[in-house]
């Protein structure tokens, strides 16, 4: 008896995974290769970029051309075709920084304008701006389900917790956005939600704390006095068990249990940094060391500094993207 065997190849796409970090002196996006750490590619990233998001397919960047309230654009970057398709013009809506990319849309604040906004590539057009009425409406973060928006105020040292309410009953809007405003430390920028979306930690880069805040309650049940002052980002690790703040003002990145609440490490990587941006599987930190024109790569198992690269001067946001 004779048998015939036959071998079927199947394609098995595997995902690319890539680092994006911004060049505010060279106005450029570089993508890194996170196993080589080099450029494999630059394009234009517009005027004065501060933050970047790659949309969830790894298609697309967003970044946006800050300028203190100057400029009014988030530049688009084929991360597919390494070009810079060109400038989202946003009218009124002056000082773009903090951005995320949630629901197919990319999530925006306007600072000089002190609003949210979200602008949907598919139509390409806002489709939604809401007001703050706080100043310096700085970083966003944006739940999955999109019903639950926080942005930090840097000036009014606040926080401001927005929140979809549905059906209006025939005496309102059919969609409606209720806010509540949580005041924090002075200076509060850098901020991230815990993983399980129960907590929020905040930096606070004039009083050199982080504000803990139960977002259920919405209120602050604590602050660590850690010295973190010119606090710039916060971020927790994937696994929500630490905390990594990088300042403006220091040569150290500090590290917190989350658990505990305590620093467990301050490491050395230069004169200052900004940008925080992990490795999915938490096993590194790539952090942006503004001053110094380079990046350090943090090995989070042993929490020191592995290596280094240069993404272009004065790096600033970084985003990963996956394709």
């Amino acid at each position: 008896m004779k048998y015939t065997i036959i071998f079927l190849a199947f394609g098995v796409a595997h995902a690319a995974s890539t680092l994006l970090v911004l060049s505010k002196s060279d106005t450029t996006l570089s993508i890194v290769d996170p196993s080589t750490l080099k450029v494999m590619a630059r394009m234009p990233s517009g005027p004065d970029p501060h933050e970047v998001v790659a949309s969830t397919d790894g298609k697309f960047a967003y970044v946006s051309n800050y300028g203190g309230g100057a400029y009014n654009t988030i530049t688009v970057i084929d991360l597919v075709g390494r070009k810079t398709v060109g400038p989202v013009d946003l009218g009124a809506l002056r000082g773009p920084h903090g951005l995320m990319f949630a629901g197919g849309k990319v999530w925006f604040t306007a600072e000089a304008a002190k609003v949210i906004g979200s602008y949907d590539p598919a139509t390409q057009k806002i489709d939604l701006v809401l007001g703050t009425g706080q100043n310096r409406t700085h970083m966003i973060w944006v739940s999955d389900d999109l019903k639950r928006l926080i942005t930090s105020n840097v000036s009014s040292a606040t926080m401001t917790i927005i929140e979809k309410r549905e059906g209006g009953g025939g005496r309102g809007p059919a969609v409606d956005w209720e806010e509540t405003v949580v005041p924090v430390g002075r200076g509060a920028e850098g901020f991230d939600v815990a993983p399980g979306s129960k907590e929020l930690w905040a930096a606070n880069a004039q009083d050199g704390t982080i504000s803990i805040m139960d977002l259920g309650a919405k209120r602050v049940t604590q602050t660590l006095e850690v010295s973190v002052n010119g606090a710039n980002r916060l971020k927790f690790t994937p696994d929500g068990k630490l905390v990594l703040v990088s300042t403006l003002s220091g040569p150290e990145l500090t590290i917190l249990d989350a658990a505990t609440r305590k620093v467990v490490k301050r490491v050395k990587i230069g004169r200052g940094a900004a940008g925080i941006e992990m490795n999915p599987d938490g096993s590194r930190a790539y952090v942006a060391c503004t001053p110094d024109n380079y990046v350090v790569v943090v090995d989070l198992k042993k929490l020191e500094v592995s290596n280094q690269f240069d993404a272009g001067k004065q790096p600033d946001g970084m985003a990963w993207a996956t394709r």
